[in-house]
């Protein structure tokens, strides 16, 4: 199994929580629906190699 990078969607840094700022309804919205739940990364998961070496990877729902 590969090993992703943990990415931390709602940093401290920011006042305010960007999970909270996707109003339903907008391309946003449902760009990120559709990446959570309906698209098959697995295909994609298992082109990394970096189960026992090398550096975690970002996970490719994040970089889509």
């Amino acid at each position: 199994m590969a090993r992703f990078k943990l990415v931390d969607i709602s940093p401290r840094f920011l006042p305010v929580v960007l999970e909270q700022q996707i109003v339903p309804g907008t391309f946003e919205h449902a760009l990120h629906v559709l990446i959570d739940t309906e698209f098959d990364l697995s295909s994609l998961h298992s082109k990394f190699n970096n189960d026992d070496t090398g550096a975690p990877a970002y996970d490719p729902a994040v970089l889509l």
